[in-house]
């Protein structure tokens, strides 16, 4: 992992579910961060259902958040339904704060 991803993944954590008190990054909503080498950062996620009450929202302040980080020039975000989330994709934070 390079300084670049780790400011983005510190960027991730402060966005949070709002139905669930975990951040996305924890509950394993992104599946994929990839940077080229213009600083252009590829990102999979994907929601805890297709009919979440923030599928327009949340993908977009995950954009804005990570233009932010200094030294990123674009971010293509692609929001992804295969593999469907689950529980199982979840951190070991974020189910002992959850209490799974």
């Amino acid at each position: 992992m390079n300084n670049l991803e780790d400011k983005i993944i510190k960027e991730i954590k402060k966005i949070y579910d709002p139905e669930i008190p975990v951040n996305i990054y924890e509950l394993g909503l992104i599946y994929k961060i990839e940077i080229d080498k213009k600083n252009i950062v590829n990102i999979d996620m994907t929601l805890t259902t297709p009919n979440c009450p923030v599928a327009d929202s949340l993908p977009k302040q995950v954009k804005e958040y990570i233009l932010k980080v200094k030294g990123v020039s674009d971010v293509k975000l692609n929001l992804v339904w295969d593999p469907p989330w689950d529980k199982s994709k979840m951190s070991e934070a974020a189910r002992l704060e959850l209490n799974l």
